[in-house]
C-alpha cells in the first residue's frame, strides 16, 4: 500500500509539473522575443525568428548566447554592431547608429527585469540610447552586468546600488555625463568596475575606497577632478586605470597589492610620494603628463617586478644617485621632458638591447645634444618662496584688475546678445576641411606646406627624437663600413643594415638608389615631410645621408635612411609555426593590429596631405622587446614616386601604375588575414586566401583554416569581428571597403570583448 501511494504521488508530482515547465519555456521566449523587437530586430537575435521551442536549447551564436539553470534563463548575451566612435562622441546620441526614436529604454528595461533569475546580463553596441532606468534593480540576481558602448547618457542610476550580488559593472564607451555617484559601499562584492570612455565629472567617490572586494578600478578618459582619495584600503586591487581625467591633487597613497597604476594626462601635482617605492608587486606605473616636481625615489626603479615605468612630460628635478640600481625586470624607462640635471645613472645608461631608456629634454650631461642647458632646469625649479610671492603679486594685479573685468564683462554681455547669434551660425555653416579624395601624386610645394593636425600628434612629438643629417663616415663608422656580419636583408626598396652610432644607439640604415634626374632639392622636401611624422607605433625616423651631398642634380644618386632598431623581429616571423616559442595569442594579436592600424590612421589623416600607400605587410611590422608594434617602411611611396615618375616617362606610360589611397585598408585586410591563418607562404598566395574566405562561414571551416594558436586563444565573438571586418577590407571594390577609423574601431571592440571572455573564463575557473 506504502508504495502505491508513492507511486501516485510521484505520477501527480510528474503531471503537474509539466505545464509548470511548458508555461516557463513559453513565457521566456515571449519576453526574448519581446526584447528582439525593443531592439528593432538586430541580425544577432535573428536566431529567435519564428522560434516556440525551449530558449535553453537556443544554440549560441557569435552575437548571442543563452545559458539556463533548472529550465530557468539565468545568462544572456547579446552583441550588436552599432558601435560608439571618438569622432562621434559629442555627448548626444548619434541617429545613425542608435536605435530609432520610438525606442523607449523604459519599456525595454521592463520587459527585461521579467527574466528574474538572470545573472549575466551582456547587452554591448546594441544602440541603447536615454537615461538608465532606476528599475534596473528589479534584476535583483545580476553577478554580472555589462551595458558598454551604447548611447545611454545622464547619471548612473541609483537603482544599482541595490545589486547586492554584482561582481562585475562595464558601462565603458557610453555618454553618462552626470557626476559620479557615492553610493559604491553598498555592493560589497563588486570586484570589477569599469566606467571608462563616458563624460562623468565631479569628484572620485571615496565610497568605492570602502569595498575591498575590488581588484580593478577603470575610470579613463571620463572628466574627474579633485582630490584621489587614500585608497590604501583596497587591499585586492590590482589594476587602476584613471587616465586622461583633470584629477588636480596630490598622488595618493596606494595599496601594497597593486599591479598596475595608470594615471598619465591629468594635472597631478607635488612630489612622487616614497610610499610607491614600496610597492613590491607594482609591474606597470604610468605618471606621465602631469605636473609632478621634487625628486625621483630612487626604489621605483629598483622595485621587485617593475618592468614599465614611464614619467615624462612632468616638472621632476633634481639628480638621480649615480649608485641607482635598476630592477632585473625594468624594460622600459621614459623619464623625457623633465627638469633632471647630473649624470644619467649607469644602469639607465646600459646599451643593452634589453631595456629602452628615454631621457631626451633634460639637462642631463649625457647626450647632450638632445638635452637642454643646465640653467634651464634650475632656473625651471625655483624655490616655493619665490613662487609664493610671485602668487602674492599675482593676486594683487587680478584684484586691482576685478572691477574693470565686471565693467568689461557687462558691455561685452550687451554686445554678445547682439552679434552671438550671427557667429554661432557661421560656425555651423562652415564648410569642414577634409581630404575625401587625397591625390596619388604629392607636389613638393604641398609636401614643403605640410602640417601636423591632430592634437595627439603635438603631444607625441615633445619627447620625439631630432632629426638630422649623417655624414657618410658616421655610417660607416656605425657599420664597419657596411660590413656583411650586420648585413639584415634586401628588399625592393634597398639594403638594410643594422649600425652602432657613436653615442652607443643601435639604429637600422636602409640605403636607396635613386636616379640621377631626381632633384637633390626635391628629395629633401620630401625627407623634411616624413621627419614630422612622429607615432608610437612608427619606426622613428632619424635622419638621413645623401651621397655626396651636393647641390648638383646628378649627386644625388645614393640615399641611406637612418631609422631606430626595433630588436624583437617582425611580425611574420612570430606568426611562422617555425618560431613556436615565439607565437603570439589572439590577444596578443590583436594588440599588434591595433597598434598598426593607429599607427596608419594617423598617418592617413593627422598630417596634411596624408601619407599613403603605405607597404603594409606582416614583414614590416617589427615587434620591440615588449611586443609592442611598430610599423617600419611607412612613406616610402613619398621618396620613389618622383624616381617612378623619371621612369615612367623613359619606359612609357605603361610602366606607371597608379596607386590608390584605398590600398592601405586592401593590404592590411591581408595582414588581418594572416593574423587569423598564418603567413601566406609557398603555394598560398592571395588568390588561395581569397577563395578560403569562404570557410570562415561556418564552424568546421574555420577549424580547418584558422590557426590553431587562434581557435585554442580566442573567444568566437571576437573572432567574427575581425573575420567580419577583414571581409570588408579586402572586398574587390574599392568604393565598398571601410576606413581605417572603421578597421581601428572594430579591432579595438574586439579586443573589448576578447577581455571579457578572458575575464569571464579566469572567473569561472576554480581557484
Amino acid at each position: 500500500m506504502g508504495y502505491l501511494y508513492l507511486f501516485l504521488l510521484v505520477f501527480v508530482s510528474w503531471v503537474l509539473f509539466i505545464p509548470s515547465t511548458q508555461e516557463l519555456q513559453t513565457f521566456q521566449v515571449q519576453l526574448l522575443l519581446q526584447l528582439r523587437k525593443h531592439l528593432e530586430y538586430p541580425s544577432s537575435l535573428e536566431v529567435l525568428e519564428n522560434y516556440e521551442g525551449d530558449p535553453c536549447n537556443l544554440t549560441s551564436t557569435a552575437h548571442m548566447s543563452i545559458t539556463c539553470q533548472e529550465n530557468s534563463v539565468t545568462e544572456l548575451k547579446i552583441m550588436g554592431d552599432k558601435l560608439v566612435k571618438v569622432s562621434e562622441f559629442n555627448g548626444h546620441a548619434i541617429p545613425n547608429q542608435t536605435l530609432s526614436e520610438s525606442f523607449s529604454i523604459d519599456s525595454f528595461v521592463t520587459t527585461l527585469t521579467r527574466l528574474t533569475s538572470l545573472r549575466v546580463l551582456c547587452l554591448v553596441s546594441l544602440g541603447i540610447w536615454g537615461p538608465l532606468p532606476d528599475k534596473i534593480h528589479r534584476l535583483s540576481s545580476l553577478e554580472l552586468l555589462d551595458m558598454s558602448s551604447n548611447f545611454m547618457f545622464g547619471s548612473i542610476p541609483s537603482g544599482i546600488s541595490r545589486l547586492i550580488k554584482l561582481q562585475t559593472l562595464a558601462m565603458d564607451i557610453n555618454f553618462f555625463n552626470d557626476s559620479v555617484p557615492d553610493w559604491w559601499d553598498s555592493l560589497s562584492n563588486l570586484t570589477i568596475l569599469s566606467l571608462k570612455g563616458n563624460q562623468l565629472k565631479g569628484p572620485f567617490p571615496t565610497s568605492i575606497c570602502r569595498i575591498t572586494s575590488l581588484t580593478d578600478i577603470a575610470m579613463s578618459h571620463n572628466e574627474l577632478s579633485g582630490k584621489l582619495p587614500d585608497m590604501s584600503t583596497l587591499s585586492n586591487l590590482h589594476v587602476l586605470d584613471l587616465r586622461e581625467n583633470k584629477l588636480d591633487s596630490g598622488l595618493p597613497v596606494l595599496p601594497k597589492g597593486l599591479i598596475t597604476a595608470l594615471l598619465s594626462k591629468n594635472s597631478f601635482s607635488g612630489e612622487i610620494p616614497e610610499q610607491f617605492g614600496e610597492l613590491a608587486l607594482l609591474q606597470h606605473l604610468d605618471l606621465s603628463f602631469n605636473h609632478l616636481s621634487g625628486t625621483t625615489p630612487s626604489a621605483l626603479f629598483s622595485l621587485p617586478n617593475i618592468s614599465y615605468l614611464h614619467l615624462a612630460s612632468n616638472m621632476l628635478s633634481g639628480s638621480l644617485p649615480d649608485h641607482l640600481s635598476c630592477g632585473r625586470k625594468l624594460g622600459f624607462v621614459d623619464i623625457s621632458d623633465n627638469k633632471l640635471i647630473g649624470v644619467l645613472p649607469p644602469c639607465l645608461d646600459s646599451t643593452s638591447d634589453k631595456r629602452v631608456v628615454k631621457f631626451g629634454g633634460n639637462c642631463l650631461s649625457t647626450d647632450v645634444q638632445h638635452q637642454h642647458q643646465e640653467s634651464y632646469c634650475r632656473e625651471a625649479s625655483m624655490s616655493k618662496q619665490s613662487r609664493i610671492r610671485e602668487i602674492g603679486i599675482l593676486v594683487a594685479i587680478i584684484g586691482g584688475a576685478v572691477l574693470f573685468v565686471v565693467l568689461l564683462g557687462s558691455v561685452l554681455l550687451i554686445l554678445c546678445r547682439r552679434y552671438c547669434s550671427r557667429v554661432k551660425f557661421e560656425q555651423h555653416t562652415r564648410p569642414k576641411v577634409v581630404q575625401d579624395n587625397p591625390p596619388t601624386v604629392v607636389s613638393s610645394e604641398v609636401l614643403a606646406n605640410a602640417r601636423l593636425i591632430s592634437q595627439v600628434v603635438k603631444l607625441g612629438t615633445q619627447s620625439a627624437p631630432v632629426y638630422r643629417s649623417f655624414s657618410l663616415d658616421e655610417l660607416k663608422e656605425a657599420t664597419n663600413n657596411f660590413d656583411s656580419s650586420l648585413f639584415m636583408g634586401e628588399g625592393s626598396k634597398g639594403k638594410l643594415y643594422k649600425g652602432r652610432l657613436e653615442n652607443g644607439t643601435y639604429v637600422a640604415i636602409r640605403s636607396l638608389t635613386l636616379l640621377k634626374k631626381y632633384s637633390s632639392q626635391n628629395l629633401k622636401v620630401r625627407l623634411d615631410f616624413l621627419s614630422k611624422l612622429h607615432h608610437p607605433h612608427l619606426v622613428a625616423l632619424l635622419g638621413h645621408c645623401i651621397e655626396g651631398g651636393g647641390q648638383d642634380d646628378s649627386s644625388a644618386n645614393k640615399i641611406f635612411l637612418v631609422y631606430e632598431y626595433v630588436p624583437n623581429g617582425n611580425y611574420r616571423t612570430h606568426l611562422s609555426e617555425n618560431f613556436p616559442e615565439k607565437v603570439l595569442t589572439w590577444s596578443d594579436r590583436l594588440a599588434i593590429l591595433i597598434g598598426i592600424a593607429k599607427a596608419v590612421h594617423f598617418l592617413h589623416t593627422g598630417v596634411i596631405p596624408g601619407a599613403f600607400n603605405n607597404r603594409l605587410r606582416t614583414n614590416n611590422i617589427l615587434l620591440d622587446e615588449h611586443r609592442i608594434a611598430k610599423l617600419s617602411d611607412y612613406g616610402m611611396f613619398i621618396i620613389m614616386e618622383e624616381n617612378e615618375k623619371i621612369e615612367a616617362k623613359r619606359e612609357g606610360p605603361k610602366s606607371c601604375q597608379r596607386i590608390e589611397p584605398g590600398d592601405d585598408v586592401y593590404n592590411f585586410g591581408f595582414i588581418l588575414l594572416e593574423s587569423l591563418v598564418g603567413p601566406i607562404v609557398s603555394g598560398k598566395g592571395e588568390a588561395f586566401l581569397l577563395n578560403e574566405m569562404a570557410s570562415f562561414g561556418s564552424q568546421d571551416g574555420r577549424r580547418r583554416i584558422v590557426d590553431p594558436v587562434v581557435l585554442t586563444t580566442c573567444s568566437q565573438e571576437s573572432l567574427s569581428i575581425v573575420v567580419s571586418i577583414t571581409n570588408k577590407c579586402i572586398c574587390p571594390e574599392p568604393s565598398s571597403r571601410p576606413s581605417f577609423e572603421d578597421v581601428l574601431w572594430n579591432l579595438q571592440y574586439a579586443a573589448q570583448v576578447q577581455a571579457t571572455a578572458d575575464s569571464d573564463q579566469k572567473s569561472d575557473s576554480p581557484s
